[in-house]
């Protein structure tokens, strides 16, 4: 049993069908030469009993008739003595040798059966030779002549010899014929046997092929589907076995190895699962965390746009009736002084405004609704309107700009920065020339890229991720104004709608900043007409 187990492990399962069809094959061939022989055997038997023996046996009967024929002419020529009585003679003879001839070239395989023939000419020729050719020449015609009785007795001891040997003759063919049908009876029965023992072994080799079947594939696989079930509902710690041929065992082999990896992944996922579990529960302690520190911010918030700028407020106007009061008292660097210190409350007011703005993006509001970029961006002009009047600042705009999901004030607040940007740090030599541009992001065609163009002082490229922290300043405060949060500011709402923003420093005849945003629909298309509008 072990032995035939490592033989059925040996072959795969197509090398077992591939080896019992071989097996099928030599049958076949071996069926087919055999029976093709029987065949020929068969037809060659029929065609030597159909076109040999029994045509044979015909032109016997035609000899022994032409004999006949011959024997009969001779006895009306002696009778009658006329010579139209020697014709069946003369034909008698000529048919003879006609048939003789015809045997010969149909039983020349048969010495026996020639030698019966020729007993039957050399007979015949003997009965004319002593018998009708001597009464042939004694009779004269128109003379009837009487035999006598001791010459039709020596005529008829002849022919009689001439019947002993036809007889003989025609038992000989008789046995040939006997002999052909019993070979051809023989041949046929044979044949029957192997073509039954054909479709036995057929028979058998199907039944080999589905026992070998169940045993070394459909058992094997009835056990690994037993096995992989098991598994499947549970039992992950059932090993599985293989049996069967090699490819079966080498299929068991990989399922097991799969369910070790499952089990070990699943033991790697359940650690996983705690520790998730665990980090749920620590980011739901900061999430509480964090909404008492949110609510501490817009409490703080509050605070700093209500308490803290009162004082700076009081400061402001102390500092100003201060010196409306006395400032006929106080020399040129007390008023200096005073100046300082309403400009520096007023400066704090604006940076205290600034960052609460800062600080609320994406977090007072939240709105998500359709904007026109379009609209914004006008709005954002509006504002700047004598910003950009006095600098004498042109501003190309797309005639038309998409819409987008988002927050309007936000979006304004944006367009205001950056275009606000463009004509603060103008170029001394050169009036603003601002440029606005929209197309597909070509990184991501769900996305818009647009870019706000201009001819002035520019950036560095060391600055280029400075610039967008806040608080960080290129320039002092008496040179361009501000608190550094603008461009924080625009970093901060542009990611909060889901896109970013960069200097394109490939662009050095000015600054270009490049900001993107999601489109509300990916089989947008950009808005017709991208021609540019001057603002002046």
């Amino acid at each position: 049993m072990t032995g035939e187990r490592w033989a059925g492990r040996r072959l795969t399962v197509q090398s077992w069908i591939r080896l019992v069809l071989a097996l099928m094959a030599l049958l076949v061939v071996v069926g087919s030469v055999i029976g093709s022989g029987l065949l020929q055997r068969t037809a060659s038997v029929t065609d030597h009993l159909l076109l040999d023996i029994e045509p044979a046996q015909t032109e016997a009967y035609r000899l022994q008739a032409a004999l006949v024929n011959q024997e009969t002419g001779i006895r009306g020529y002696a009778i009658a003595a006329d010579r139209q009585f020697l014709d069946p003679y003369a034909q008698g003879k000529t048919d003879e040798a006609h048939a003789a001839a015809r045997m010969r070239a149909l039983i020349g395989d048969r010495p026996e059966l020639l030698d019966d023939l020729q007993t039957v000419e050399t007979r015949a020729a003997e009965w004319r030779r002593t018998y009708a050719e001597p009464l042939v020449a004694g009779v004269k015609p128109g003379r009837p002549r009487t035999i006598d009785q001791a010459t039709a007795e020596r005529g008829k001891k002849a022919f009689d010899r001439i019947r002993s040997a036809a007889v003989k003759q025609n038992a000989g063919l008789a046995a040939a014929a006997q002999d052909g049908r019993d070979q051809l009876r023989s041949s046929r029965k044979v044949r029957d046997a192997v073509l039954i023992a054909m479709v036995v072994v057929f028979l058998a080799t199907g039944v080999v092929l589905t026992i070998l079947i169940r045993v070394l594939v459909a058992r094997p696989l009835e056990d690994l589907q037993i096995a992989t079930r098991r598994v499947a509902r549970g039992d992950f710690d059932h090993v599985i076995t293989g049996g069967g041929p090699a490819d079966l065992t080498a299929v068991a082999t990989d399922v097991e190895n799969m369910r070790q990896r499952i089990v070990a992944e699943l033991a790697s996922s359940r650690e996983q699962q705690e520790i998730l579990t665990r980090q749920a529960a620590d980011l739901d302690a900061q999430a509480v965390e964090l909404r008492r520190s949110n609510a501490e911010l817009e409490q703080f918030a509050y605070v700093a746009s209500h308490d803290l700028q009162e004082p700076l407020r009081k400061v402001a106007s102390f500092c100003q009736l201060l010196e409306k009061r006395y400032g006929d008292q106080l020399d040129d660097r007390a008023r200096q002084y005073i100046d300082f210190a309403v400009d520096g409350a007023k400066r704090m007011q604006i940076l205290i405004n600034d960052l609460l703005t800062f600080s609320r993006v994406g977090r007072v509001n939240d709105a998500r609704l359709p904007v026109d970029l379009d609209q914004v961006l006008g709005k954002a002009l509006v504002n700047l309107d004598s910003a950009v009047t006095d600098s004498g600042a042109r501003v190309d705009r797309p005639d038309e700009l998409p819409r987008i999901v988002g927050d309007p004030t936000l979006m304004t607040m944006l367009w205001q920065n950056l275009v606000g940007n463009a004509v603060k740090f103008r170029h001394p030599e050169r009036p603003p020339h601002i440029r606005i541009t929209c197309e597909r992001d070509p990184e991501n065609l769900d996305a818009w890229r647009l870019c706000v163009t201009d001819n002035g002082i520019g950036i560095p490229a060391e600055f280029e991720d400075k610039v967008f922290v806040i608080f960080q300043r290129l320039h002092s405060r008496d040179a361009y104004g501000g608190t550094g949060i603008g461009l924080a500011l625009c970093k901060k709402i542009v990611e909060y709608h889901g896109g970013h923003i960069w200097i394109d420093t490939s662009h050095t005849d000015g600054t270009r900043f490049c900001f993107t945003l999601p489109s509300t629909d990916a089989g947008d298309t950009l808005p017709a007409g991208t021609e540019d509008k001057a603002l002046i």
